[in-house]
């Protein structure tokens, strides 16, 4: 878990380290602008923006028992940034997979995208959804609210 750290606080550093010089010479309000574009990206890139990523197999045992669509995701990825936020809680109940971090799900991506590693991916009753709406996602997990 400690590893899912480690960009954020590259990026918070790097912030800081950059907006220095503008504080330093009299201009504040870009220094807070480029602090802020840092912060964001930190944010973006922390583990508090996405669950808990699982495995693909973990992901998908789960799925067989609950019902419950598997996102396939990557860091960074502005499509999965916006799929997390327009779901906001309900985002929670879907099994979250870093495909970045594990070799089989990347390839279970490029095996529903024809070997592009398109995300987010969502993966309902077996079936891949290549970045579908946020609402059509919400509404997949309707029975199980």
């Amino acid at each position: 878990m400690m590893r899912a750290w480690i960009l954020p606080m590259v990026f918070v550093f790097c912030g800081a380290a950059v907006a220095t010089r503008p504080a330093l010479t009299g201009n504040p309000g870009t220094a807070a602008a480029l602090l802020l574009v840092f912060l964001v990206l930190a944010g973006v890139h922390s583990p508090l923006v996405f669950p808990r990523s699982i495995g693909a197999r973990e992901a998908q045992r789960r799925a067989a028992v609950d019902g419950r669509p598997v996102v396939y995701w990557r860091p960074g990825c502005k499509y999965c940034i916006r799929l997390r936020f327009r779901l906001g809680r309900s985002g929670r109940q879907l099994h979250w997979v870093d495909i970045w971090r594990d070799p089989a799900a990347a390839a279970a991506v490029r095996d529903a995208n024809d070997g592009n590693e398109t995300v987010p991916t969502v993966v309902v009753a077996g079936r891949p959804h290549t970045n579908p709406a946020p609402a059509w996602v919400r509404e997949q997990l309707q029975p199980h609210v």
